[in-house]
């Protein structure tokens, strides 16, 4: 049996990956975490720039609002990107939809670029609005590409690099906002851009790979194009399998042909897979981690943490996170989806609670900020092996083709709605609640480990429609959504 190394490198599937990566949710990862280092630098210039135009300084909620606002418009620009994702990418393909969104994250970096010169806090607004609908975007097709490019043996490992690269590009925002690298005062424009050198890249490369086999056959039709797709991504072969299952997909679909996202939301027969991707999403979302990626250096001097060691803290979260989302892409074939979702919820819970224990006596000894740190890394490890690394999986394993682009607009604009409300809040709730705050995420947390253990099938392994006739299935109170439907039919 081939090795999975092997499987990758017979073709351009690898490269691919890697291209697709650089520009999809390693740009989110990295405007995740590239802007909690310059934080305090940023909040300098928004105050130096109200001196400038109104010669007196700003009150403090004022410029509080002014950060919030940087940090959540990344969110509404993501939102905006992720509700598109369906009418580009059907228009366009998804290979050309990943160069278009490649062109607007270079933009964003020009405006980032060139808004400290122009003493604008304004600009840096409009660079986070543009930079969030390009992630937002990016991350969404990004998803759906592998979804589409790769094998069912290796489904969960290729779809699961989508969080590795997203862990990648937090890391590399933590090692460039380092002050020995790019992490100075001078230089605080320069580190929110980096980036768009990897869409540059992308830019470059791309156009050279095959479009996505799958979109090909079952969108387009083409059967002899579909071939070349899966021989270059794959290597040389017949692909009988792969080919009788997209013909299986299509020929369901033309019974159910493409939905929108409002008839999505209407059909009952995917009403527990969109429950389901509603409640993991809600609950990685409010489970805290984006607020400790992107609040970091907040909450370390809150716990204690001395100001010049926060950085190198921060950059070792980042090397814990990418290691263990590289060890999900390991387990989750042996170990499936399931386990490794309620268990990464469930001990995320815990290590939240005793947080909030090592967060309100931070003072009572030198040595307690540190076990913070520990929690938090046990937090964070739970979370990338866990629900990060498996969500990417079963929102493609979860909806067929014509239900899947419809549910990326559905779960993208929940992910990234709930995202500008925590970055508009966070910064409050910490100010009012200090420690309490993480009890309301490790509430979530066992919200999600109990939902995953008790209603979410196992989907490794199987074909898309077998995981649909899972779902259809699942009763409550005795009957399925479907029997239901068929009794209000009746009546």
């Amino acid at each position: 049996m081939d090795t999975l190394l092997q499987q990758l490198t017979r073709g351009n599937a690898l490269f691919l990956i890697i291209i697709l990566g650089i520009g999809g949710s390693f740009q989110n990862g990295y405007h995740t975490s590239g802007l909690s280092s310059p934080s305090p630098y940023i909040r300098r210039f928004i105050n130096s720039s109200w001196y400038d135009r109104y010669e007196e300084p700003p009150p403090p909620q004022t410029v509080t609002m002014i950060w919030s606002l940087i940090v959540s418009m990344y969110a509404v620009g993501g939102l905006f990107g992720a509700v598109s994702v369906r009418f580009i990418s059907d228009m366009m393909g998804r290979k050309k939809t990943m160069m278009c969104n490649s062109v607007i994250a270079v933009v964003a970096a020009g405006v980032m670029l060139t808004s400290k010169s122009a003493n604008s806090y304004e600009m840096i607004i409009v660079a986070r609005i543009l930079y969030g609908y390009s992630a937002g975007l990016g991350a969404n097709i990004h998803s759906l590409y592998l979804g589409e490019i790769s094998p069912r043996k290796i489904r969960g490992t290729v779809t699961q690099s989508v969080a590795t690269f997203g862990s990648l590009g937090k890391l590399f925002g933590q090692f460039f906002g380092l002050s020995e690298i790019l992490g100075r005062e001078e230089l605080w424009n320069i580190v929110l851009c980096v980036p768009a050198f990897f869409s540059v890249v992308q830019l470059i490369v791309l156009p050279f790979l095959p479009e996505a086999p799958r979109y090909i056959f079952i969108e387009k039709g083409d059967e002899k194009a579909c071939k070349k797709a899966l021989q270059s991504l794959w290597g040389q072969g017949d692909y009988k399998q792969e080919m009788d299952e997209m013909l299986a997909e299509q020929v369901a679909i033309e019974a159910a042909p493409q939905k929108s996202p409002l008839q999505v939301l209407r059909d009952r027969t995917v009403r527990w897979q969109l429950l389901t991707m509603a409640v993991i999403y809600s609950c990685n979302q409010i489970s805290g981690m984006s607020a400790i990626s992107t609040f970091s250096f907040d909450i370390f001097l809150k716990a204690g943490i001395p100001r010049d060691k926060i950085r190198y803290v921060t950059l070792g979260l980042g090397v814990c996170e990418i290691i263990s989302c590289i060890s999900c892409g390991l387990l989750i074939e042996h170990t499936g989806r399931k386990p490794l979702i309620w268990g990464g919820y469930c001990i995320m819970s815990a290590s939240l609670v005793f947080t909030t224990v090592t967060f309100t006596l931070k003072d009572s000894s030198y040595w307690v900020p540190y076990i913070t740190i520990g929690l938090i890394i046990v937090f964070i490890i739970c979370f990338c092996i866990g629900p990060a690394g498996a969500t990417s999986t079963l929102t493609n394993e979860l909806f067929t083709q014509s239900d899947r682009t419809a549910a990326y607009v559905l779960t993208g604009f929940q992910r990234w709605f709930l995202t500008t409300v925590m970055g508009l809040s966070f910064p409050f709730i910490i100010n009012a609640l200090e420690s309490y705050c993480f009890v309301v995420f490790a509430c979530m947390c066992l919200l999600g480990s109990l939902y995953t253990f008790f209603l979410l099938p196992e989907t490794k392994g199987k074909t898309l429609l077998e995981i649909a006739e899972e779902f259809k299935a699942i009763t409550v109170c005795g009957k399925s959504f479907i029997e239901k439907k068929r009794l209000e039919t009746k009546l």
